[in-house]
């Protein structure tokens, strides 16, 4: 039994690492997260894993990003209703 919670822990320890790894990677390429076409519908059905991916390349754009944040907290969006919200508010130009 003792054997069996160690392989399953190295399972899991293991699936962690390796999807960290991967978030690193889509993160850290610029060009990974700016191809991303979507539209504001298709954005509600984003995993967390692609809203923060697309987070990290919107706040480069620190006054853009700021400003569309505070439009979606003044018509009170939360969830995934402020992440299409955002997204059309960031993809305008």
């Amino acid at each position: 039994m003792h054997a069996y919670r160690v392989r399953a822990a190295a399972v899991v320890l293991a699936i962690a690492v390796g999807s960290s790894a991967a978030l690193a990677q889509s993160s850290s390429s610029p060009s990974a997260t700016s191809t991303i076409s979507a539209t504001a519908s298709e954005v509600k059905d984003w995993t967390r894993k692609k809203w923060n991916a697309m987070k990290l390349e919107w706040k480069k754009d620190k006054a853009k990003w700021d400003a569309c944040n505070q439009k979606s907290s003044d018509k009170k969006l939360k969830g995934k209703a402020s992440w299409s919200f955002i997204y059309d508010c960031m993809k305008a130009s």
